[in-house]
């Protein structure tokens, strides 16, 4: 009788996980639901304020994949929106032109929350996002895309600080006055430059989160170097699994863990795959998370997606699908402690440890 009891208790289980699949796929999704009712989200790199400013511009990307509806309906409650620059010249009129365009970018966007406010907020701290989270709005926090867009004078650095940018991506893909570049085929300030060793020292004055996708190696290992306070990577992927030079390998992701920081998983297809990138969809995204929790700890992995700047997968194509994500770690036996580190718990974290670090080095 007991080993008839087994049996039928083995073909239940085998029904719910196997000949059940789309029950279970609902429970699922079920549970997803109620993580990302409870949970703080954020997704660390979005380069929407380009298109909302300027749905006219075309640039060669799907625009539209992140709104404040959207984010509701996807169960995203935060956001680190980039006001993306392309590298320019490097003159001193070009890049004085350089600093005007970003904050006239960052000032017609918060018009846009500010015409939204019963919806969105924006956060200046770590306390802010939950806060908001509490009221039910989407959260804006605003990052600059290329340190090309402080210019010259570090004194623009308090005043976007001061206009609420918390994260600036040091470069883009190629060399500027800050730093090497990971595209870029000179090598012309084998890292840091002078000037750039004076912007991370006084982003962690500020309390400014470094931003290490785009740089070159040899300015992430002086950033770590320099750095009082962690640093990030806001949408990176692992060059083990995709040998691509916007990818981080092995050493890269154990440095950046190692100084506290995060690894923020880019779910942009030519970053996670190289033989069917348009193919590309949750479960690629997945196996880069896995690789870096694996390597380093669930601690220092989370999410960037790219929207709205070449991000996007086939079931991941705007921000109204992010539960996907969920179900599948779900599915991989993620633990919901696990998920909610991946998804908010982790940034918080690290945005709080540079807050502390800032008040500390002002004497506070």
């Amino acid at each position: 009788m007991k080993r008839k009891f087994i049996i039928a208790v083995s073909l239940l289980l085998a029904c719910s996980y196997t000949l059940c699949g789309q029950q279970n796929d609902e429970e699922l999704y079920r549970i997803a639901d109620s993580l990302h009712n409870a949970m703080f989200t954020i997704d660390t790199h979005i380069d929407t304020p380009i298109c909302t400013n300027h749905p006219e511009w075309d640039y060669g990307v799907e625009k539209g994949q992140v709104t404040f509806q959207l984010m509701k309906k996807g169960g995203l409650d935060a956001a680190l929106f980039a006001v993306y620059i392309d590298q320019g010249k490097r003159d001193a009129v070009s890049s004085q032109k350089a600093v005007d365009y970003v904050k006239r970018e960052i000032v017609l966007f918060r018009k846009y929350i500010d015409e939204h406010s019963d919806i969105a907020a924006q956060a200046y701290t770590a306390d802010d996002f939950l806060k908001y989270k509490a009221e039910g709005k989407r959260i804006v926090m605003f990052a600059i895309e290329n340190g090309y867009g402080i210019g010259k004078e570090i004194s623009n650095l308090d005043m976007f600080y001061d206009l609420g940018v918390r994260a600036i991506t040091l470069s883009h893909n190629y060399n500027n006055d800050i730093c090497d570049a990971s595209r870029d085929s000179v090598a012309e300030w084998n890292g840091l430059s002078p000037y750039g060793e004076k912007v991370v020292e006084r982003m962690n004055e500020l309390g400014i989160m470094i931003d290490l996708s785009h740089v070159a190696t040899s300015t992430l290992f002086d950033v770590l170097e320099k750095s009082k306070a962690p640093v990030f990577a806001s949408h990176s992927a692992v060059r083990k699994i995709r040998n691509h030079a916007r990818n981080l390998w092995d050493d890269e992701i154990k440095a950046i863990a190692a100084h506290g920081g995060l690894i923020q998983v880019a779910a942009e297809k030519y970053f996670l795959s190289a033989t069917a990138p348009k193919k590309a969809t949750v479960k690629t995204f997945v196996d880069h998370v896995d690789y870096v929790k694996n390597l380093v700890g669930i601690e220092h992995v989370g999410i960037g997606t790219d929207f709205d700047g070449g991000g996007g997968l086939v079931d991941l194509r705007n921000a109204g699908d992010m539960k996907n994500i969920t179900v599948e770690m779900l599915r991989r036996g993620y633990t919901h402690r696990e998920i909610k580190m991946f998804w908010g718990e982790n940034f918080l974290r690290v945005l709080k440890e540079v807050e502390k670090t800032a008040k500390e080095l002002q004497g506070e």
